[in-house]
């Protein structure tokens, strides 16, 4: 057994999609980043190579290499798994933490989506959300563990 953990936070701002875990979110805003800036997927990305000890996102997938630039971050993910070598993961546990929009309507899309790029079935995918209490209002989080066997 392995275990690794990922975290990301993106900035967020208007004119961008807000993309969660390969889902758009309806939102007046977005994530910036060099890629579609999905922060749930880049801490999952992390939290796989951690497990498998090789390195993080950015070792893997530069926001300098112009090949990224845009990219939809679930297609790096589904690029991740098949780095996984002999290594399975038992489950995938995530956490975003953002004051708005609420996702609780969207969690089991964003689900279901993890559960399609990797291959996984909706049981073996938690995502929860969490509010940052106004203290942080213009920025999105996550974090993720994976188990890997």
């Amino acid at each position: 057994m392995r275990i690794g953990s990922g975290w990301d936070l993106h900035i967020l701002v208007p004119g961008r999609k807000m993309m969660l875990g390969g889902y758009q979110v309806p939102s007046p805003v977005g994530e910036a980043g060099h890629s579609d800036g999905d922060v749930l997927v880049h801490a999952i990305i992390d939290a796989i190579y951690g497990a498998l000890a090789e390195g993080d996102i950015g070792s893997h997938y530069p926001d300098t290499d112009p090949r990224y630039k845009g990219i939809a971050s679930i297609e790096l993910l589904k690029d991740t798994m098949t780095h996984l070598g002999t290594h399975r993961i038992v489950n995938l546990d995530s956490t975003v933490i953002l004051q708005s929009p609420k996702l609780r309507n969207h969690i089991d899309s964003i689900r279901a989506s993890l559960a399609q790029a990797t291959c996984l079935s909706i049981g073996q995918i938690s995502v929860k959300a969490k509010t940052t209490e106004h203290l942080l209002e213009n920025a999105v989080i996550a974090q993720a563990t994976v188990l890997l066997s």
